[in-house]
């Protein structure tokens, strides 16, 4: 081949390699764009569904059921001259018009139900009090998505041992801390809108309490099954009292009668009123022949002991409310006034305990707060205590009286 025509066809593989590095190029460069373009519609078709809750819970419920329609809880018919109830016309709709109040009911139970799941996987001999208290407390500030007196914590944290049987929560400082002997009673609330759940469980680590667990569990369980529209309160004392009568428990080689605590109650609920107007008895002997009504919320909750069987008041207090009978007072301490200015705004008359008003900023205090009791402004609910060495066990649910059925609004998987 002459020179000229070997310089020719190299200048044209030269050319036909510059246009396809071009076209590569050109091709390359399409490629990332229908990339890119197809990754961002696939983005935008994304949604966001329902979360899950993690541990530790700080997912709202809001978040979960995101038709903000809350589960319902486990149902049952009325017996008896009630069970006509169930399928009436007349009822469903008298119940429909009460929805929106079932439902922030339903909505404050999910938060007990999810928070307490957690509480119980955790909780260990070890912790103190206070650590309990808070992963509790910061549990249901987050999934209620407390908001004042809008939505947050019933009323504070019980954390009572053994022989305490009621009203012990944790003060600044304390120090005390679970032991593998001691038995829990794990008591919180929930609200919104003020329609409280309130809910207890009993906890314990040596399996040689488990009857006294059990035994408040049945009794409360019979307490719950007898309750309905136009029962007696005295009926229901009786069978809690019956299923206790069947129990006993051996603890290091001596038998004990479980014991109904006989001075404390199960109590109807009211909005912002965590003890509405009704108590419900444990004992057969009450006497109380005042019967339930329909669409009251109540807690059925029942306590029971190895000791004596009757609580009194004992130890450095921690739960407070503010009085919704005392009117008016002039009060003379301008520190009990602002205080008072503190309790309206952040509690109104739910519960609140010490370190509730700590977390809120109140400084020196105590004197103040005393004169608010002492002025009958605001009450002061100390530990209820059964005698030294004995135990004692809880169990509670709250319950609505549905115009068409019972619902225990704060049944779970795991009580």
């Amino acid at each position: 081949m002459a020179a000229a025509e070997v310089l020719k066809v190299e200048k044209l593989t030269e050319k036909l390699q510059e246009t396809h590095i071009e076209e590569e190029g050109v091709s390359t460069e399409a490629g990332a764009d229908a990339a890119a373009k197809k990754k961002k519609k696939n983005k935008k078709k994304k949604k966001n569904g329902p979360k899950t809750q993690t541990e530790p819970p700080t997912v709202p419920v809001s978040k979960i059921y995101t038709s903000l329609v809350y589960p319902i809880g486990e149902l049952h018919d009325y017996v008896d001259d009630n069970l006509w109830r169930t399928t009436s016309e007349e009822k469903r709709a008298e119940e429909k018009l009460k929805e929106e109040d079932f439902n922030d009911v339903r909505r404050a139970a999910e938060v007990h139900r999810q928070v307490r799941a957690y509480a119980q996987k955790v909780i260990k001999p070890g912790m103190t009090m206070t650590e309990i208290a808070e992963l509790i407390e910061n549990g249901t500030r987050a999934l209620v998505e407390e908001k004042g007196l809008e939505a947050g914590i019933g009323f504070p944290t019980g954390l009572s041992i053994n022989h305490c049987a009621a009203h012990y929560t944790p003060n600044a400082g304390d120090k005390v801390v679970l032991q593998y002997d001691d038995v829990l009673k794990v008591d919180f609330g929930v609200h919104v809108n003020g329609r409280i759940v309130d809910s207890a469980f009993t906890m314990n680590f040596n399996p040689k309490f488990d009857t006294l667990v059990e035994a408040a569990r049945e009794a409360t369980y019979a307490g719950i099954k007898e309750a309905g529209i136009d029962v007696r309160l005295c009926d229901i004392g009786a069978a809690v009292h019956e299923v206790y009568d069947s129990y006993e428990i051996e603890l290091d080689g001596k038998t004990y009668d479980i014991k109904p605590i006989r001075n404390l109650n199960g109590h109807t609920i009211e909005p912002y009123r965590i003890h509405g107007g009704k108590s419900i008895p444990i004992v057969r002997d009450s006497g109380d022949e005042t019967k339930l009504e329909e669409n009251e919320q109540l807690a059925i909750e029942t306590f029971c002991s190895t000791g004596r069987g009757y609580v009194v008041e004992d130890g450095e207090c921690s739960h407070y409310a503010r009085s919704t009978e005392s009117g008016f007072v002039p009060l003379r301490l301008a520190r009990a006034k602002s205080l008072l200015a503190t309790i309206n705004k952040s509690f109104g008359s739910l519960p609140f305990c010490r370190r509730y008003l700590d977390r809120l900023g109140e400084e020196k205090y105590l004197m103040g707060l005393r004169n608010l009791v002492e002025a009958g402004v605001v009450t002061a609910y100390p530990p209820l205590v059964d005698t030294v060495g004995s135990y004692t066990a809880q169990l509670e649910h709250t319950i609505l009286l549905r115009p068409t059925c019972k619902e225990i609004v704060s049944k779970g998987d795991d009580y």
